[in-house]
């Protein structure tokens, strides 16, 4: 495991903050280990640092009070959301207070004409779309994991149709949140555009938890499209994959949707999910809009993917076709796993050009084989988004030390494209060595800001700077 740094604690301002706490909320605070080490960390391989307590608010002003509290005595906040952040974003390095938000998790107004809602930071994406389908609207934001909502503007999320509706930064128009102090400010008002004043909305999502606390979000939905087609393609080599995914986005067809997965991650679909794709580099794509122009767009693509070898093409309108592959995709972190059952799944990502994609996918598949590593690919292609996952067996000191290696290469690698060390997973603990390589100066005036906010470093300290 990767040891993350432990910062010092407070230990006398620790246990009278939850003194308190526990007199005001009962048992919607506990102090068990198994709570606390499940509120650590637990989805990637730095390793776990338990809060001291977590509590359970039901409302902001709950959030606030617990923030208060913390504040007069200096004590550590750390967001929660479902767990699923991978960079170390929920770890507690001082100890302090985790605040579970999953209980306020109600749907507070749907804005059907003006096309937007506002909810709790509890509510899910997967909670969210399923109450929005009779009413022809959706959120468009799908990372694969059912994550909370307000954890995924805190760490500025994406997924698989950022390459047409972008990713949580565009798609959130107001932010309700608690401040370190414990003062509640509203970020925006529900108007699609606003010239007033600092873009607080912005500077809070990708923040995650080290400048405030998200207590309630206004979001941007969709109209259900009316017609929706997939298409799949098998590719000689992941290089010609990735060209026909930069052409395709170069001849400005409006896809919603389009992922890489390599050989080996086909491979583990097939197994995991029962297909019979053959076992090659292969793009799935997703198109919407109206039913006549959605084929067309399929066809087109198929025309594009000829030119680069590609094999295999079928496209679909079928919603349960669809959705068989798409689930696929979505299970792909569980699949690859199967092949080296006992390892540990170590995920990563980085972004570069779109014109940088297929050299810096194939350089990083190359330099998996030298180092001898078991390491799948997949990704969202479309925007230059890719994830690597290396299959590693925890107890073997030199395949840790060789994981480290090849995470620290690739970030470094996306850096000198032009990339960045993290399309979508954030900073948290993990890829803070890489920051300061990718912003250089700017990393002074980040502290500086956190500096204003947040003088005592309470609010999720040790994540980003």
């Amino acid at each position: 495991m990767v040891q993350a740094t432990a910062l010092p604690r407070n230990e006398a301002g620790i246990d009278t903050a939850i003194g308190i706490l526990k007199q005001q909320f009962g048992d919607r605070l506990q102090t068990g280990d198994a709570i606390c080490e499940q509120h650590g960390h637990t989805t990637t391989w730095i390793t776990n640092q338990p809060p001291d307590a977590v509590v359970f608010p039901h409302s902001t002003d709950e959030v606030a009070e617990i923030i208060r509290v913390c504040a007069a005595h200096k004590v550590p906040v750390i967001p929660f959301g479902t767990g699923t952040s991978l960079e170390g974003h929920v770890n507690a390095p001082a100890g302090g207070v985790s605040v579970d938000l999953m209980q306020m998790n109600k749907i507070l107004a749907v804005n059907s004409q003006d096309l937007d809602c506002v909810v709790q930071p509890g509510v899910t994406r997967e909670q969210l779309n399923t109450y929005l389908r009779d009413q022809g609207l959706f959120f468009p934001i799908d990372p694969g994991a059912n994550a909370s909502l307000g954890g995924m503007a805190s760490t500025r999320a994406s997924g698989t149709n950022a390459v047409r509706y972008g990713t949580m930064k565009d798609n959130v128009i107001a932010l309700e949140a608690v401040m370190p102090d414990g003062e509640i400010i509203r970020t925006a008002q529900r108007a699609k555009k606003s010239s007033a004043g600092y873009d607080l909305t912005r500077l809070l999502i990708g923040s995650e938890g080290t400048l405030g606390l998200i207590t309630e979000v206004t979001l941007r939905l969709q109209g259900i499209p009316e017609g929706i087609s997939s298409a799949r393609c098998s590719f000689p080599s992941v290089d010609a994959a990735c060209q026909a995914a930069m052409m395709t986005i170069q001849f400005g067809i409006p896809v919603a949707r389009i992922e890489l997965l390599d050989a080996a991650s086909v491979g583990a679909c097939n197994a995991y999910s029962k297909l019979d794709l053959p076992e090659e580099p292969l793009l799935l794509l997703e198109f919407h809009g109206s039913e006549a122009s959605v084929i067309e767009q399929a066809e087109t693509f198929g025309g594009i993917a000829e030119e680069f070898g590609g094999t295999g093409f079928q496209a679909t309108t079928s919603t349960e076709e669809r959705n068989k592959l798409w689930q696929a995709r979505h299970d792909l972190y569980w699949a690859v796993l199967q092949l080296r059952p006992g390892a540990t799944g170590i995920s990563t990502d980085v972004c570069v050009p779109i014109s940088r994609l297929a050299e810096c996918v194939t350089k990083t598949q190359d330099k998996a084989t030298e180092l001898g590593l078991m390491a799948t690919v997949a990704g969202h292609v479309g925007d230059g988004n890719f994830h690597t996952l290396l299959l590693i067996d925890k107890s073997n000191p030199d395949e840790m030390g060789k994981a480290d290696d090849l995470v620290g290469w690739l970030n470094d690698l996306a850096i000198s494209m032009d990339g960045t060390c993290t399309g979508e997973h954030g900073i948290g603990q993990g890829k803070r060595p890489y920051l300061q390589k990718e912003l250089g100066p700017a990393t002074r005036y980040m502290k500086m800001i956190k500096a204003t906010f947040d003088p005592d470093n309470i609010m999720n300290p040790g994540k980003i700077l």
